[in-house]
């Protein structure tokens, strides 16, 4: 512990957000860069806890109270080691993981947390410009080949992780991009895209090879793969959109969210669409469906599209300002989130169901919803919602975006192919002691297995394959198993 004294005397100060109407015209980061005086202040605020309970809230069991003390004595480079131990992309959650660190900080039990989640963005960003960060070889090569199928944060990880291991590795995107949704789900002004270039090229000198546009299952068959690969990583994410299925859903102008973002991160990196294919809110009223991180995240991107207005409707209440008394510390808070997206502008609204779409020559021109009550749960303790009576009303809009999460991973194409077995859930079965699927040497990570959730545990989960998979190649591993 640097400071004894370091939470009385320093509050909680992250770094301050650029003037929203500079922002919104232009899409790079939104926060101003800390001075290094900012961020060892911060990193004073760390009590270093005879029990660490941010341990436990991090999927990755990241060291946090020794780089927060290493900081605080200046020792930057020591505590670039103390992160990368235990985090192989601390560029990507530093700026887009909702730190459920910080939620389990000690200090946030009746004070503001320690900035876990900037420190660590200071700490890589420091490791990057003085060159600390380079890239990394085995000494050996074991000769086995691994494919990873997916190149999201989860595959990123296992195929560095198996890298290091020394297996030849060979990451295949069906997409033209490499880097999954953190190159073309996640806006700009939330991680700019030069950040995830710059990790791909450094782990393209380690060793790993990437292939783009490739479809596996149709370009290259699965008979192809299980010859020429001792094993198969499956990373390809939770894709498959919640719809709404109400009269007129497929009116034009009814859009998944992802299409909307991603859209805007190809035009970013030069891909032109046709004028009738453009999803645009330029000069138009915008309603976004669904209240989290990717309502948000379109939220801000039709500020800066130039939308005449946004509203954003969330079925469910609003959250509380504060913990309620059934969710304690160090329980992940349910409480009302105000992103930088929801601080330049919009309506948000809440307890709204929507009913139905309309508009004449196909296009869109109204929504129509009600509002709704919940009541106490039901025997199975789910909440019931009842509409309220006469509350029915309609807005004027010319784009709804659907923002409303992800079921899972498409079933057809290469889980079938494979002949994947499912869950209940509708996610991919894998044993839980060597995250294998009912396919010999076929394994799976990331919310392909898990369901939809955090970049952070996508790592987490891509860490642990790895151990997984050099321990069904070797007999043995030295890789970590994160997951506990």
């Amino acid at each position: 512990m640097g400071k004894p004294t370091g939470f009385f005397e320093f509050g909680r100060i992250p770094p301050e957000r650029r003037d929203r109407m500079e922002r919104i015209n232009d899409y790079f980061e939104v926060y101003k860069p800390w001075s290094e005086q900012d961020a060892q202040d911060q990193g004073a605020r760390c009590m270093n806890c005879a029990i660490p309970f941010c341990h436990n809230g991090c999927p990755l069991g990241n060291l946090i109270p020794d780089w927060n003390d290493l900081i605080y004595k200046g020792k930057w480079q020591e505590a670039l080691d103390a992160l990368l131990s235990t985090n192989n992309f601390p560029e990507f959650t530093g700026r887009i993981c909702p730190a459920p660190c910080e939620a389990s900080c000690v200090l946030s039990i009746n004070e503001d947390p320690v900035t876990i989640e900037h420190i660590e963005w200071a700490i890589s960003d420091r490791g990057f410009s003085e060159g600390w960060i380079q890239p990394s070889l085995p000494s050996l090569r074991t000769g086995k080949k691994v494919a990873v199928i997916g190149s999201g944060p989860a595959g990123l990880a296992a195929a560095q992780q198996l890298n290091r291991a020394g297996h030849a590795v060979v990451v295949f995107e069906r997409e033209d991009y490499i880097g999954g949704l953190l190159r073309i789900g996640i806006p700009e002004f939330k991680l700019e895209k030069k950040i995830v270039k710059r990790r791909i090229e450094l782990m393209e000198k380690e060793g790993i090879e990437f292939r783009t546009g490739v479809n596996v299952g149709v370009d290259i068959s699965v008979s192809e793969l299980k010859n020429e690969y001792d094993a198969i990583c499956l990373t390809g994410g939770s894709t498959k959109p919640r719809d709404l299925p109400v009269p007129g859903r497929d009116i034009e102008g009814v859009y998944f969210a992802m299409e909307y973002l991603s859209q805007q991160n190809k035009i970013f990196e030069g891909q032109n669409f046709k004028e009738s294919d453009r999803i645009t809110a330029e000069g138009k009223r915008v309603v976004i469906l669904g209240g989290g991180d990717t309502g948000a995240d379109c939220l801000g991107t039709a500020h800066r599209q130039g939308a005449e207005l946004i509203m954003q409707y969330e079925l469910l209440p609003e959250p509380p300002a504060d913990r309620r008394e059934n969710n304690p510390w160090p329980e992940w808070p349910i409480i009302l989130r105000t992103s930088s997206a929801h601080q330049e502008g919009g309506i948000r609204d809440y307890n709204i169901l929507t009913k139905s779409f309309s508009g004449s020559n196909n296009k869109l021109e109204k929504l129509h919803a009600v509002r709704v009550d919940w009541g106490p749960p039901d025997e199975n303790g789910r909440p019931v919602m009842k509409e309220v009576e006469g509350s029915e009303f309609e807005v004027d809009v010319d784009i709804v975006l659907l923002a409303m999460g992800f079921t899972g991973p498409e079933p057809d194409g290469i889980l079938a192919k494979f002949g994947i077995e499912l869950d209940e859930r509708g996610n991919v079965q894998t044993d839980k002691q060597t995250n294998m699927t009912n396919v010999s040497g076929v394994f799976a990570a990331g919310d392909m297995s898990r369901g939809q959730s955090l970049v952070v545990w996508a790592i987490a989960e891509g860490r642990h394959v790895a151990s997984c998979i050099d321990q069904y190649l070797m007999g043995s591993t030295s890789l970590p198993k994160v997951l506990r």
